[in-house]
């Protein structure tokens, strides 16, 4: 027994979510109001016989207890199972190079600390540092402020800070490598900040990763970060998140602004749960952090071009949220914190009234053309179709589909057909436009033998050119440590690499399933392959089938006071079809399809 399967048998599902849901008996199984979101009748069920849940209400999500602790904790698959082994009283393989790791990461940390110690005193203490307190007294920031952000100054000298971290007893290639230091061509090193505002950049737990600069006087440019470090990287990092995760946790919103002087200055006047992205790009995993916080992103950036922009690449970041991303629109001219530090009563109505992102996506295209000529509409359906072709949800494409086709004031049916002729997105070739959620498994899943995943797996992992084939197979795998192999293998570049990057819990599975007999053959190989994912395909929709059903007999029983019985059965009729169609194929070729999904 593998020790995953250990913390598996030792835990019980209902009992764990009995800490976070008040449980009823519902027949066999157990229900409750949903932990994740506000509801007024029960619409969260939990299977104690297969050990699973799902949330038949607004989530629309399931898995087993795994997935319940990832998505109630914020944690990933390696997070929860460590936390369920510790409740369980069992000791899980340990991950030396990993310590090994993290305690090389501790120098990093310990360095950028000492530092920001160093910078903070002389911006409090130091004469040199006058202009700089002259700075931060003329942005209006308290004493408090100044403390909270440990904000400081790096004199204007090639070694300070180098010969202090000397003293301290820091090593000097720890400073280089953190970005602190630049080392020469002649091999000597030298300070990397010279008479600079500085911000010392902290991640979710608090700790020092880097710094962001700023110059006091007109040079270009205006601000400067620490280069990429095994502590640091900046499209990964958030400013302020450590001071304001709680509050959007508490808050349930988070606000992304672009700069340190827009979160300061929110932090000062009470907008506690902003955070900066440190630029004008929002990357996927920026969006993937704050998504485990919460699912209401506004963004709010400058006023300008360039934060125009940045709000129109974001478009793509709804899906990796599976939410909608709202935008406040800033005065022309003024930026976040002007408007705060002017009135913050003005900014909290922005913020109430922050419009979708594609709506602000859609005013933005096509103010400058003329949409009662031939060309305007071309021109306009040119720049926004491709927008909304990559939005996932369905009735929200249709929804954006409709409000193009009024703007341009041609039929739906022509815009529909426009649509079909573009080139098809990674999502319609069913290749994942973003990384799977790994805290939502798929639905309705009980306990089943999990041969046919594992072969499936060692198909994979043995044939590096089934990559290409782009499908994504999740929905399929109902075995956690499969999906986290899975996962894992989707992300990894490098085949050697994927038994480090995954738990130590899970070697011994992934070494079974390496060792697995397989046929030769690249031919056969296809074969076996489509024949696999046509088998777990069927058994994914033969349990949603009954599962959909086994909730639709209680809810009708019970006056349809919960789940909504019209939903449920209007879900099941895509599945259904599907079943039948693949029922009727047996041994023909497969088509991939998309799988049954929960929304995320």
């Amino acid at each position: 027994m593998s020790a995953i399967d250990d913390v598996k048998q030792k835990t019980d599902i209902a009992e764990v979510i009995g800490q976070y849901a008040a449980l009823k008996k519902a027949g066999r199984n157990l229900t409750a109001l949903c932990p994740f979101h506000s509801e007024k009748h029960p619409s969260f069920f939990v299977y104690p016989e297969q050990q699973s849940w799902h949330c038949f209400g607004a989530c629309n999500t399931g898995g087993d207890v795994f997935a319940f602790v990832m998505k109630k904790e914020g944690l990933d698959f390696s997070e929860a199972l460590h936390l369920l082994a510790r409740r369980a009283g069992i000791t899980l393989p340990s991950r030396v190079a990993r310590e090994e790791g993290k305690e090389e990461k501790e120098k990093f940390y310990l360095v950028n600390e000492t530092a920001a110690v160093y910078f903070q005193n002389l911006l409090l203490n130091s004469p040199a540092a006058a202009r700089a307190r002259a700075y931060v007294e003329k942005r209006g920031f308290s004493a408090r402020t100044v403390a909270d952000f440990q904000l400081g100054f790096s004199p204007d000298s090639w070694e300070s800070l180098k010969n202090y971290l000397q003293e301290k007893g820091q090593d000097e290639k720890t400073a280089l490598a953190a970005g602190l230091l630049v080392a020469a061509e002649n091999g000597r090193t030298y300070d990397r900040f010279r008479g600079k505002l500085m911000f010392p950049i902290r991640d979710v737990r608090g700790r020092v990763a880097g710094f962001g600069a700023r110059v006091l006087d007109d040079s270009l440019p205006k601000y400067v970060n620490s280069p990429q470090s095994p502590v640091f990287d900046k499209s990964g990092t958030l400013y302020g998140i450590d001071r304001a995760a709680a509050e959007i946790r508490k808050q349930d919103r988070a606000i992304i602004m672009e700069g340190y002087m827009d979160v300061i200055t929110a932090h000062q006047n009470g907008v506690t749960n902003a955070v900066a992205s440190m630029g004008t790009a929002i990357t996927e995993t920026q969006v993937n952090m704050l998504k485990k916080l919460t699912r209401h992103l506004v963004l709010a950036m400058d006023a300008d071009a360039a934060g125009e922009e940045a709000m129109l690449r974001t478009v793509g970041h709804e899906n990796t949220l599976n939410s909608e991303i709202r935008v406040v629109v800033m005065p022309e001219g003024k930026d976040p914190d002007d408007i705060i530090r002017e009135n913050i009563v003005a900014w909290q109505k922005l913020v109430d009234a922050a419009v979708p992102l594609l709506d602000f996506v859609f005013a933005r295209t096509t103010p400058e053309l003329d949409l009662t000529a031939a060309g305007g509409k071309s021109l306009a359906v040119e720049r926004l179709l491709p927008v909304v072709s990559g939005v996932n949800d369905p009735v929200r494409q249709m929804h954006y589909l409709q409000k193009l086709a009024g703007l341009v004031r041609v039929d739906l049916n022509t815009i529909k057909a426009s649509l079909s002729r573009l080139k098809p997105s990674p999502a319609r070739r069913g290749i994942s436009a973003k990384k799977p959620d790994r805290s939502v498994f798929p639905a309705f899943t009980g306990r089943l033998k999990d041969a046919r995943e594992e072969y499936l797996l060692a198909l994979l992992l043995n044939n590096p050119g089934l990559k290409t084939q782009g499908e994504d197979l999740s929905a399929y795998l109902e075995n956690s440590e499969n999906r986290e192999i899975y996962f894992t293998w989707r992300d990894c570049d490098d085949p050697a690499l994927l038994r480090e990057k995954l738990d130590p819990a899970i070697h011994d599975h992934l070494e079974a399933i390496l060792r697995r007999t397989l046929p030769a053959g690249r031919n056969d190989i296809q074969q076996r392959y489509e024949d696999c994912v046509m088998e777990l395909e069927k058994r994914h929709l033969k349990n949603f089938e009954a599962r959909r059903a086994e909730i639709l007999a209680m809810e009708a029983a019970s006056g349809g006071a919960g789940a909504d019985v019209a939903r449920l059965e209007q879900e099941g009729i895509e599945p259904s079809t599907r079943l039948r169609d693949l029922e009727a194929r047996k041994g023909q070729k497969r088509k991939p399809a998309p799988a049954v999904r929960t929304r995320r």
